[in-house]
């Protein structure tokens, strides 16, 4: 077993819940070899090319990680193994949620499909449609350019922004990508609604936190109406810009919102959470020209979190 490579009692955890057959030519090439060469891929942010030969051919191990990116495999992975730490009360639901930037390789750029399926500039065209249906199957549509793959620029330079939940173990719960460029406060409600915990037997799974804490980028009045609304205690503090507009209210808008020390302390959870995803070198800088393939990146990065704390 090489550095990096899943223990027996890691692969035991995941084992029961991978694709059995993959739909077209029968069974997968060995799991476990295939993921063990992702993790030592995720890890180093080596090219793919350049897999040591012990993990198989290289392209099996990306077309198995683009794949399983596409059809939503690695975040189903990501549920089961919550689910698990959930079943035995390991899960803190003292949630925080906050964002980091993610500096973009050159070799980011250059995705050559549109939403259309037609050549963006630079991008090769011409190929028959039909036959590659067959050679990538299960590829979201891109975008239309390098806003749609979620590239941006930031004061960072050529960027993405990860927005994601963390519980209070410093594990991410839920992970989305956008442009560098783009406003924390955004995509708010889709990181929360991205929560989703199984239960171990018949019932929904846990979507909702005892509590969340952010940090000012959040405290705005449409995302402390929506967290009222879903009854969740939060604990976000207030612009100064706030303030001063507040007191020029009347006395029933004067009361300011709630806000705990104690609870805001534990905030940092958050950032730990963002410290050891970035550990892994593909998701510290992002060299994968799509969106969801990138996504699919830190996914299987927050999976190895969860399964070695």
């Amino acid at each position: 077993m090489g550095r990096g490579d899943l223990t027996d009692a890691e692969w035991e955890r995941l084992r029961p819940f991978l694709p059995v057959s993959n739909g077209r030519c029968g069974r997968w090439r060995d799991h476990r070899q295939v993921i063990d060469g992702i993790l030592h891929r995720v890890r180093t942010g080596v090219h793919w090319r350049d897999l040591p030969e012990r993990f198989g051919p290289w392209k099996t191990v990306y077309e198995r990680h683009r794949l399983w990116s596409a059809d939503g495999t690695w975040e189903r992975l990501l549920q089961q193994v919550q689910a698990a730490a959930d079943a035995t009360g390991e899960i803190d639901w003292d949630v925080s949620v906050d964002s980091t930037v993610v500096r973009a390789h050159q070799h980011a750029a250059g995705a050559h499909r549109s939403a259309a399926g037609t050549p963006l500039k630079g991008g090769r065209g011409g190929g028959t449609p039909a036959r590659e249906a067959i050679a990538e199957p299960g590829r979201p549509p891109g975008g239309g350019g390098a806003g749609g793959e979620g590239l941006g620029r930031s004061r960072g330079g050529f960027t993405s922004k990860l927005h994601l939940s963390a519980d209070g173990g410093c594990r991410p719960l839920s992970l989305i990508v956008t442009p560098g460029q783009r406003a924390d406060c955004t995509p708010f409600k889709v990181v929360l609604e991205k929560i989703r915990v199984p239960r171990p037997g018949p019932g929904r799974p846990r979507k909702k936190p005892d509590s969340l804490a952010a940090d000012k980028a959040y405290s705005n009045g449409p995302i402390r109406k929506y967290l009222r609304k879903r009854g969740i205690r939060h604990t976000i503090p207030e612009k100064a810009d706030s303030q001063v507009a507040r007191l020029h209210k009347g006395s029933r808008e004067r009361r300011p919102p709630g806000f705990d020390e104690e609870r805001y302390k534990k905030r940092n959870t958050i950032e730990r959470a963002i410290n050891r995803l970035k550990q892994h070198r593909a998701v510290a800088t992002r060299y994968d020209k799509r969106r969801y393939v990138f996504l699919g990146t830190v996914t299987v990065a927050a999976v190895t979190i969860w399964l070695r704390s």
